[in-house]
């Protein structure tokens, strides 16, 4: 693991109030990854993999021409002759995550058969594969992510009376109590920290305001559990999803967050989970 000096002297100041950064994930990947060494490459993968999840199902929905999101580790042809490798049971290129190609594996098995909820069943395997990691910061931030994601869509899905075990995503000891514990708290007040927070927010309809908060707390996350990070990939990391944090405020306004609570809870009615948060 490398030391980043210069570079982590060098990143502006970010703060948590709306406003803006001269500093985009773009250029901000452009200046990165020349400078990590391979170990640390890899890591820093695991954040830009969230986008090629997003266009790995957009793929396999829409078809090979379709537009992709730019930031992903992968190019629209090389997710293409990863979809065809798998779906002929070619063997996995040491190049690709190997949650992507389990996953794939799984989509061409049962394609044919009703049920499944693709996206969640994604995300699944690619928080199991980045909790997996040796890195004990990275490691814990993807489980912090997964709890908070499945706490709050618990907490939705018994408040509409509607089937929690059927909407949680992943296998760690949280999804298992909240898929199974008829508790009110789900046996999870002594154990989570934040939970009865998370509830306080599921009681506040302001959406926009609720997913404020909820950054908010991943911002304090950050912060506190890098305090003693000072010039390695984890503080490189912080200052990466910090800029996602950022921008993607700059581009929410409230009547999206409005669309976006009744596209959960339309999701939620129908069996179709939204886990377009789950990075």
């Amino acid at each position: 693991m490398g030391n980043y000096y210069c570079l982590v002297a060098g990143l502006p100041d970010v703060a948590f109030d709306g406003s803006k950064v001269n500093y985009s994930i773009d250029s901000f990947r452009e200046e990165l990854y020349p400078q990590l060494t391979k170990q640390d490459a890899a890591l820093v993968d695991l954040f830009f993999l969230s986008f090629d999840n997003k266009n790995l199902l957009t793929l396999l929905s829409y078809g090979f021409e379709v537009e992709l999101e730019r930031l992903g580790c992968f190019t629209r042809d090389e997710l293409a002759a990863i979809i065809t490798s798998a779906k002929e049971g070619d063997v996995r290129s040491k190049d690709v995550p190997s949650y992507i190609y389990d996953f794939l594996v799984f989509y061409f098995e049962n394609e044919e058969n009703g049920g499944y909820i693709w996206s969640d069943i994604l995300s699944a395997h690619y928080y199991e594969y980045a909790m997996s990691v040796s890195n004990k910061f990275l490691s814990s931030w993807f489980e912090y992510n997964l709890n908070v994601n499945n706490i709050l869509i618990a907490l939705i899905a018994r408040k509409y009376k509607l089937n929690v075990a059927e909407c949680v995503v992943g296998n760690n000891e949280v999804a298992e109590a909240l898929r199974t514990s008829g508790a009110r708290d789900f046996g999870l007040s002594n154990e989570i920290d934040y939970f009865e927070a998370l509830v306080r927010l599921c009681e506040n309809d302001r959406l926009h305001e609720r997913e404020h908060q909820i950054d908010e707390m991943r911002w304090r996350w950050l912060d506190d559990s890098s305090v003693f990070n000072y010039f390695t990939v984890e503080k490189l990391y912080v200052f990466l999803q910090k800029l996602d944090i950022i921008e993607r405020w700059s581009k929410m306004d409230a009547e999206r967050g409005m669309e976006r609570y009744n596209e959960l809870i339309d999701g939620l009615k129908s069996g179709a989970v939204f886990t377009d948060s789950l990075n």
